[in-house]
């Protein structure tokens, strides 16, 4: 897989990742480059390091496990609940020198403590946070925010226990402080008006002036063929089944094959494709010859056997041959006495999407030229306008489906708080 260079700002965050013991959680706006460090971290680390995230598809994307998977912990709220520790799994979290989070903005303040207490009794060091190990943290909480308790009881306890539902509010960071990094260079935006927009609507301090441009870009009637960005699976669901259907012909049906254990809401492409030449597509993954990227647009234009895409903006047509997505497990070898990664599941199917539509959840680390904002009735999430707005790089990209309202800014005050208390954005 071809890995990017750093820039020299994300350099010198991998630098201080390396060289230190410090808890350091990397953010920044979108487009700056956080999952470009933690690939360079995973393959050039000299420390061991044990990759995971709070989903199965965030664990996908970055080569690891699932916290739970990983720390074996109890789903739901976990509280003081007794942790079970196998003799291997001891001696597996016993091995790491670096624990890394991916996506920590959707990890609650209970998770953070249950990782924290796994750590200190798998290491047999119960007074020390994480157990003496390092955690090192990516992600945006102006982007994603944890997903509230649905229980009633489960509310009642976080909102007796925790100053609020977020990983910073977590009691195991009164006795280790986080090092707090911003990235700020953007590299998905080159105009500077519109950074200066998209940050606004980052921090929910929007200006008149900067809503009316933003609302004046995007009331253009949009090229028919421009992907739309949608809140909800049942609209996504619905627009690309109608695009399809206008097609003439009979669909290519793709079925995945399965090995292992795969759960149905982390599998990382359908199980059942349905493709016709024509049909808009995405892709899943990056070509490891550099052909294209995770969020590349194209055309089908031919179905034979295999499957031919066309690169949007391009004249050149490639052969998409099926890939295949492995889920990890790690495992301390007691002989050579190193953390190894196993092989637990693998999903094959081709990289593709439909991508007439996209919900916005799953855009999160995409770059498009051109997209429509479709946001229903309203935003109804924390971030979620954000993520939308910044997936485009330019306001000549950018269609609203109807102009954003103030309603749409929504911005969590507890988030406000931590980035400001910690002197990052």
């Amino acid at each position: 897989m071809a890995r990017p260079d750093l820039s020299p700002e994300q350099l010198a965050v991998y630098e201080r990742i390396e060289h230190t013991r410090e808890h350091i959680f990397v953010t920044g706006r979108a487009g700056t480059g956080k999952s470009t460090i933690l690939n360079h971290l995973a393959w050039n680390t000299s420390k061991i390091i044990a990759v995971c995230a709070p989903t199965g598809v965030a664990a996908l994307n970055v080569g690891g496990q699932t916290i739970h998977s990983l720390l074996r912990l109890p789903t739901g709220v976990i509280a003081d609940q007794e942790l079970e520790q196998p003799a291997e799994l001891k001696k597996m979290l016993a091995s790491i020198d670096t624990l890394v989070i991916d996506e920590i903005s959707m990890v609650s303040a209970d998770l953070m403590d249950a990782i924290d207490r796994s750590l200190r009794i798998a290491r047999g060091k119960k007074h020390d946070p994480f157990g003496g190990a390092q955690i090192i943290m990516f992600g945006d909480p102006y982007q994603l925010p944890p997903v509230p308790p649905r229980d009633p009881h489960e509310r009642a306890y976080f909102h007796d226990t925790y100053r609020s539902l977020w990983f910073f509010d977590a009691k195991v960071w009164a006795s280790a402080p986080i090092a707090a990094i911003e990235l700020k260079e953007v590299h998905r935006q080159r105009d500077d008006r519109f950074k200066q927009i998209l940050g606004a609507v980052r921090h929910g301090v929007v200006e008149a002036d900067q809503a009316e441009e933003l609302n004046s870009a995007g009331s253009r009637a949009a090229p028919r063929d421009v992907i739309t960005l949608a809140t909800t699976n049942a609209v996504v669901n619905r627009i690309n089944a109608e695009r399809l259907a206008e097609i003439k012909g009979t669909p290519l049906k793709a079925v995945a094959e399965i090995n292992g254990e795969f759960r149905e809401n982390t599998y990382p492409a359908d199980e059942v494709l349905e493709l016709k030449p024509n049909a808009q597509v995405m892709f899943l993954r990056n070509d490891p010859d550099g052909r294209w990227v995770n969020g590349t647009i194209g055309t089908v234009s031919r179905v034979d056997g295999t499957v031919w895409v066309e690169i949007a903006g391009s004249d050149e047509e490639f052969e998409v041959e099926p890939t295949t997505w492995e889920r990890y497990r790690y495992r301390y070898d007691a002989e050579t006495k190193k953390l190894e990664k196993e092989v637990v599941a693998e999903f094959e199917q081709f990289p593709l999407r439909l991508a007439w539509a996209v919900t916005v959840h799953k855009s999160q680390g995409h770059t498009y030229d051109a997209a429509v904002i479709d946001l229903g009735p309203r935003a109804f999430s924390a971030g979620q306008t954000y993520v939308a707005l910044s997936r485009v790089r330019s306001l000549d990209g950018l269609y609203l489906r109807r102009p954003l309202q103030p309603r749409d800014v929504i911005v969590d005050p507890n988030v406000v708080r931590f980035m400001t208390e910690n002197g990052v954005g």
